[in-house]
């Protein structure tokens, strides 16, 4: 894939949530919601602060992370559903 987020962006890959739930029960599709975790493909340089340096990422690519139900922008790249997101709505990194 030939794509670099620009600045402060990162595209990420929703991770497939659960298919039954603890107790054994199949959740179809149409009761799903959207994962709210990803993993980042790729990640920008940074954004810049007032003096014109940049700013690196916190995180990198390969990273797994939570992110806001309404975070980023859906994208179909190379036949693949991904989103493009700023850094800042990243909630945090899965150790």
């Amino acid at each position: 894939m030939a794509f670099k987020p620009l600045h402060d962006r990162v595209l990420v890959r929703r991770v497939e949530s659960e298919e039954t739930t603890a107790g054994g029960l199949i959740i179809p599709d149409s009761a799903k919601e959207k994962p709210q975790e990803g993993e980042i493909i790729a990640v920008g340089d940074g954004a810049r602060d007032d003096d014109g340096d940049r700013i690196a990422p916190d995180v990198s690519a390969g990273d797994r992370v939570l992110f806001g139900k309404w975070s980023g922008t859906e994208i179909t790249l190379d036949g693949e559903e991904l989103l493009i997101m700023k850094e800042s709505d990243i909630l945090g990194v899965i150790a």
